[in-house]
């Protein structure tokens, strides 16, 4: 069983006396994720990418990441997802995932690229970003006619909150979760990394056949990003929602592919950047 945390023995400081306290922290390790694909010559292999992150649900995050990318275009594009290699030593994690694809896939990982561009700390490529997603084919939500109620949507950070069992012993993960429009939520992923987050729920959605989610909304523990956003319109979902603030960035995309987007959504109150049609008052 893949563990999420792990016990260590801290100091603990409290009302100004000092004691050894058990705690538990939040497993973050790497995970590679090789792709293997026809050429002419024969079946190629590369590694494509390598984050960190929670281990757990590594085939999810895999098939979210490529879908992401749009290296793929749906779940039936890969033949196959294992763990391989060796195990890390301190944990028996398997921190690789070989992804086949099958024979008919025409991969281009040129594509990649703009995985090295398109993150928020990057504040001089907004437009090469929105531009990047035009080419791979990203096509505007406006005809998505699926409504939230607003009820329901104040009701979704706290049903998401529920479900972070490793945040309740680390408080150290980032969570995300697809839901309904009756509020329901599909699928629910935590992740020390917020993009791995909505890979694994994206990713669990592509390989259970839900992709396009035309009719769920995404929910994420922290702020929004334009990283955060790529995700959700590749996915189909009409609407994201964040606990925390939106990027500029993550607007521009928002207003420019029609998706609806909700920040600082605490409690009753949230502020919407784009697409207020989806929200019903």
């Amino acid at each position: 069983m893949t563990e999420s945390s792990h016990a260590i023995e801290i100091s603990k400081f409290s009302n100004g006396t000092q004691k050894l306290h058990v705690d538990r922290v939040a497993v973050e390790e790497p995970l590679e994720i090789r792709l293997g694909w026809s050429t002419p010559d024969g079946r190629a292999t590369r590694s494509i990418s390598i984050t960190m992150r929670t281990p757990g649900n590594d085939t999810e995050l895999a098939a979210g990441f490529l879908l992401s990318e749009s290296i793929i275009d749906a779940a039936s594009d890969i033949a196959s997802i294992d763990s391989c290699g060796t195990p890390a030593p301190d944990s028996g994690n398997y921190n690789t995932v070989k992804v086949e694809l099958d024979p008919h896939v025409d991969v281009d990982l040129g594509r990649l690229q703009r995985h090295f561009y398109t993150s928020s700390s990057c504040g001089v490529c907004g437009k090469t970003s929105l531009d990047a997603l035009h080419a791979t084919g990203a096509t505007s939500l406006r005809d998505n006619t699926t409504v939230f109620d607003k009820d329901i949507l104040t009701s979704i950070p706290a049903k998401l909150r529920r479900s972070q069992a490793t945040f309740d012993e680390t408080g150290g993960l980032h969570a995300a979760a697809a839901f309904t429009q009756s509020g329901e939520l599909v699928v629910a992923m935590e992740d020390v990394g917020r993009h791995n987050a909505v890979d694994k729920v994206v990713g669990a959605l592509s390989l259970a056949g839900q992709l396009p989610a035309s009719e769920l909304g995404l929910m994420v523990s922290g702020r929004a990003s334009f990283e955060l956003m790529q995700k959700a319109l590749v996915a189909g979902m009409p609407l994201l929602a964040a606990v925390s603030a939106p990027s500029s960035l993550a607007v521009q995309l928002a207003q420019e592919f029609d998706l609806t987007l909700v920040g600082f959504l605490r409690g009753e109150t949230f502020n919407i950047y784009s697409g207020k049609q989806r929200i019903s008052a």
